[in-house]
């Protein structure tokens, strides 16, 4: 039970750290230099731009509206872990705005009239804000809300309407600028943003499947469970030219664990025959937890 809610209070600071990061690199290095990224978040700039209605205030609106709508078709559950985040990400980027708010209205620009590095810095920080946040099991809501529910309904993939989502909400900051240049660098750091997040789950997530032959296979399998605490499966098969009876461990574990596991099958047995691939998921102890 302690373990348990170890773990869940582990998932809960992570998600804070991720949702922080997250509202610097929106309200410090976006929101100042007028660049218009995707989401809610977008919408939210593009009010503010356009009529200095606070950003937080359209953020929390507008994903509050999202969610009711979405309620019935998402369940409780996330509308509870959506609607305590979107609090906290408005309740974060209205300290930070009112922080760097100068006397005359204007908001500060922190990296002076660097607006291709303000774009790269708050790219990179949205994208590994939602990434933190999305490994600790949690949701900013914005515009995932609608992927979700068409989805569901629908044979499109969630990626796909996010990105035709976002297309569409940076084309819209034309309409208030007029400026090839803003719409540019807009889409610059949706594709920054979404690299940095892709980057961050897929490098987190990363396992590997080994699969070892070995006349010393006992010893690597209780090495390996005993000095890496990894769980090894034993496989019977069968030679085919020489019809000789083998086992085969079956091993998973993470990327950055598989130099340790070389090291050992080569101390134990360096004649051993070793395949070692990369795997897309693993789900269960040890290893990601299944999530609705």
């Amino acid at each position: 039970m302690k373990t348990g809610k170890l773990a869940l209070l582990q998932d809960y600071g992570k998600i804070l750290l991720g949702l922080t990061i997250y509202s610097i690199g929106y309200t410090l290095f976006l929101l100042p230099y007028q660049i218009t990224s995707g989401g809610v978040s977008g919408i939210a700039a593009l009010i503010y731009y356009a009529t200095g209605f606070q950003a937080q205030y359209s953020y929390f609106i507008i994903n509050c509206a999202l969610l009711v709508f979405a309620l019935r078709i998402m369940g409780r559950s996330y509308f509870m872990r959506t609607i305590v985040a979107t609090t906290l990400v408005s309740m974060g980027i209205g300290f930070l705005q009112d922080l760097i708010t100068q006397p005359d209205g204007m908001l500060l620009r922190c990296i002076g009239d660097q607006k291709f590095m303000a774009c790269v810095i708050g790219g990179c920080m949205e994208g590994l804000g939602l990434a933190i946040v999305f490994l600790a099991g949690g949701s900013t809501g914005g515009t995932d809300i609608i992927a979700s529910c068409v989805n569901k309904y629908k044979d499109i993939s969630l990626g796909r309407v996010m990105l035709y989502a976002d297309i569409l909400i940076i084309s819209c900051s034309y309409l208030i600028f007029h400026d090839i240049e803003t719409l540019v660098i807009g889409y610059l750091t949706m594709m920054i943003s979404m690299n940095v997040l892709d980057f961050v789950i897929n490098g987190a997530r990363q396992s590997v499947q080994f699969i070892i032959i070995s006349n010393k296979h006992e010893e690597i399998a209780e090495s390996v469970s005993r000095k890496m605490e990894r769980g090894v499966t034993i496989l019977y098969g069968a030679g085919w030219y020489s019809k000789e009876q083998r086992q085969v461990l079956l091993i998973l574990a993470k990327k950055h664990e598989s130099h340790r596991l070389f090291a050992l099958i080569q101390e134990i047995d360096p004649r051993a025959f070793v395949s070692m691939s990369n795997v897309e998921g693993v789900f269960g102890e040890g290893f990601d937890k299944i999530k609705k």
